[in-house]
């Protein structure tokens, strides 16, 4: 196992990423990243998953793949049930870091910042246009709790169907989104040799700083 894992590897080839190709702000980069991942990117890789990185009160890190579900200059937002262990971490720590990872484009993107809430009326909207059964499961699923097995996940649905059979569920209280804005983008392009280029977005007394990183 040892040697096999050793010897995988891929040398990156695909495309370049140079000063006089980026703007001087992170944001119109990343929009165009995104699109090429959407445009390139093959199921069942999905273009807008990310790993969201948070830290417990006692310091203690967590990860998990979650999906960008809005996109702006103010941020990355994102949607939970605030009562889960990741909505626990960011109300004791209100800091975050998201990782998009594009194999095909061999791009990866590492954002950093504060987190805040959205508000109610952001999270209802996008709440509205999820399926029914999103919808219901946000009502059903006590998210992070330990739970006696599948049946009991399957009864707790079934009890939230028959609440709302006469009437469209409506967002809850423990449920909606989140925003990172970002203090710091890190674009990254797979080079050979593992020569990768990574220019780094840093904000400044409001302004955006972009330099170069070693590989």
């Amino acid at each position: 196992m040892t040697s096999s894992l050793a010897d995988m590897r891929r040398d990156y080839t695909r495309d370049g990423l140079v000063e006089d190709q980026a703007p001087d702000e992170p944001f119109s980069l990343f929009k165009q990243w995104f699109a090429d991942a959407v445009q390139t990117e093959q199921a069942p890789v999905e273009a807008n998953a990310m790993t969201l990185a948070t830290v417990d009160a006692d310091g203690r890190p967590h990860c998990r793949v979650l999906l960008l579900k809005g996109l702006d200059d103010r941020g990355f937002t994102f949607f939970t049930n605030y009562d889960s262990a990741k909505g626990q971490q960011l109300a004791a720590r209100p800091f975050a870091a998201i990782t998009f990872f594009w194999p095909a484009l061999e791009r990866q993107v590492r954002i950093e910042g504060r987190v805040e809430k959205v508000s109610a009326q952001e999270s209802d909207a996008y709440y509205q246009v999820r399926p029914l059964g999103s919808r219901l499961g946000a009502w059903a699923s006590p998210q992070s709790q330990v739970i006696a097995d599948r049946e009991a996940l399957q009864a707790l649905v079934k009890a939230t169907e028959a609440r709302f059979s006469d009437t469209q569920p409506h967002c809850p209280e423990h449920w909606g989104g989140y925003r990172l804005v970002p203090d710091r983008i890190e674009f990254w392009q797979g080079r050979p040799s593992r020569l990768h280029d990574r220019l780094n977005y840093r904000l400044d007394q409001g302004h955006w700083q972009r330099e170069r990183l070693a590989p």
